[in-house]
């Protein structure tokens, strides 16, 4: 069991809102989370995959009014899109009698169905929460090659051997294929979509260029942009976005891609050890990817993560805008003895960030020439989630 540090802000989010929406792909650890949670209210738990429990939500209006001096948390709910016109009336209804907040917690694994739904219909009633894979915070920093290869999903990493990981993430990817990604839209056949997701992970870290993955694909563009589409709905692929303002430079405007979770990368390539790993040329970004994520996941609530390039060379890594705006540009090294390029420096000149920090794989912090820092990937994190403890 991991104490995950969401724990905190979902607590606080169910102190205030009458619904809590906790999203977050299969087997990241959302289930887990709200019961522990739950032990601090009286709480009813139903899954919607469950039949036995979507019958006793056959006729919503008359089992949910009973609970309202509960915590009702509704696993899987993208099932039951049709439940939240209920919803909304059943939070109104709560509300007049004296019911404010804790009333609904809705664990889904996908945003796409989830939050059209309920942006639609609860809007001012419900508050977003997205559970990531476990963080290096979260597991230590003595298992960061570990984590790093394995990923974080919690039976990934916590597997009895490296073979077993991977089995486990073979298995994982091939039910997303095969079960979970046809409930969301129209039959697409498993192994065009693996070599798709396949095709990404190859691709780590890189500008996208959807015209040149559907000709790889042989699909047509529009087919390749549902894909991709699809693939961050289900909160496994990210697109990172080119930071752009008025400079007078000729910017990249193409987002950059990453399979989410470093350990699908490496089970998408067939890497089983870390040795196989160190020796791949996807090392890099791969590294890259991990150290984005466990940032984004460390980060206050609406931090911005971006990129920067020009067509001039000069570059950012990864750039931070913070709640107030204030900016942190992030170069990330796999190297013990990291040292800045002149892009990142002519990047820095353009975009004049409040603080520049070099992240590495080692375990001290040090300075380094033009206020850089050259920071471990667990201090960065460390820094990033203090600013969530601050008023």
């Amino acid at each position: 069991m991991f104490e995950r540090h969401l724990k905190a802000q979902l607590q606080q989010e169910l102190a205030h809102s009458p619904a809590v929406a906790l999203l977050g792909p299969r087997q990241v650890g959302k289930t887990t989370l709200a019961l522990a949670v739950a032990q601090g209210h009286s709480s009813v738990y139903l899954d919607l995959e469950s039949e036995r429990d979507r019958a006793r939500l056959a006729e919503p209006e008359l089992l949910l009014p009973s609970l309202f001096d509960k915590l009702v948390i509704l696993d899987e709910v993208h099932r039951a899109p049709a439940l939240f016109p209920v919803l909304r009336g059943l939070i109104d209804q709560a509300r007049r009698a004296g019911h404010r907040q804790g009333l609904y917690l809705l664990l889904g694994s996908a945003s796409l169905d989830l939050l059209a739904q309920s942006g639609e219909t609860l809007a001012g009633r419900i508050a977003y929460l997205e559970l990531a894979p476990l963080t290096l915070l979260e597991t230590g920093a003595a298992h960061q090659d570990s984590l790093w290869l394995r990923g974080g999903f919690p039976d990934s990493f916590t597997a009895s051997s490296e073979a077993r990981s991977l089995r486990w993430r073979q298995n994982f990817i091939r039910t997303y294929l095969e079960r979970d990604i046809p409930q969301f839209g129209p039959r697409i056949a498993a192994e065009t979509l693996r070599r798709f997701w396949t095709m990404l992970a190859h691709h780590q870290g890189g500008l996208l260029n959807v015209a040149q993955l559907a000709r790889n694909l042989g699909v047509d563009a529009k087919t390749a942009h549902h894909y991709i589409d699809l693939l961050c709905d289900l909160l496994l692929v990210r697109r990172l976005q080119p930071w752009h303002t008025n400079l007078g430079k000729r910017l990249v405007k193409s987002p950059k891609v990453y399979v989410r979770d470093s350990g699908l990368v490496h089970a998408l390539l067939d890497i089983a050890n870390l040795h196989t790993l160190l020796a791949h040329p996807v090392v890099g970004a791969s590294w890259e990817g991990w150290v984005l994520e466990n940032l984004l996941a460390c980060a206050p609530p609406d931090t911005q993560a971006s990129f920067y390039r020009s067509s001039g060379g000069a570059e950012i890594d990864i750039l931070l805008t913070l709640p107030g705006g204030s900016l942190t540009a992030i170069e990330v090294k796999r190297s013990l003895s990291p040292k800045v390029e002149r892009g990142f420096h002519a990047a820095c000149d353009d975009v004049k960030p409040q603080q520049r920090w070099v992240i590495y794989p080692g375990t001290e912090s040090f300075p380094m020439a033009h206020d850089i820092e050259a920071l471990p990937l667990a201090s960065a994190c460390a820094r990033l989630q203090a600013l969530n403890a601050q008023p």
